[in-house]
């Protein structure tokens, strides 16, 4: 298990909006907001993101597990609806494994963002 994950981001309040579109579907909330960083979870905080105005377009993958179908398709309709930009619609993904099914977008700061359901 990962102990927290910390990306950087150019713009903290949109990428907010877009990490709370995509992980409360998934039972995630907001555990810690200051003027630089917010972070997500479950329980306890282990997704961040912080301010950094002088990023540059941002490589990377996080995958988030999700409960369900349903919560991985809601993910991904309201992460779309808040800036995300589509890089594979929801669907079976027998590539990774038999009864996967994921999403992926990329986020506004262009981190690739995976919402996965796994056996």
């Amino acid at each position: 298990m990962i102990h927290y994950v910390c990306v950087k981001v150019s713009d903290l309040e949109r990428a907010g909006r877009f990490y709370d579109s995509i992980l409360n579907p998934l039972g995630w909330r907001r555990q810690e907001e200051g003027a630089t960083t917010i972070s997500w979870g479950l329980q306890y905080a282990h997704f961040f993101i912080t301010l950094d105005e002088v990023t540059g377009p941002g490589y990377g993958i996080v995958s988030f597990p999700a409960k369900s179908i349903p919560a991985v398709r809601a993910a991904f309709e309201s992460g779309t609806a808040k800036g995300g930009r589509p890089e594979a619609e929801p669907g079976a993904a027998p590539a990774f494994g038999s009864g996967n099914y994921c999403c992926r977008m990329y986020d506004p700061d262009d981190y690739l963002v995976e919402l996965v359901v796994a056996p």
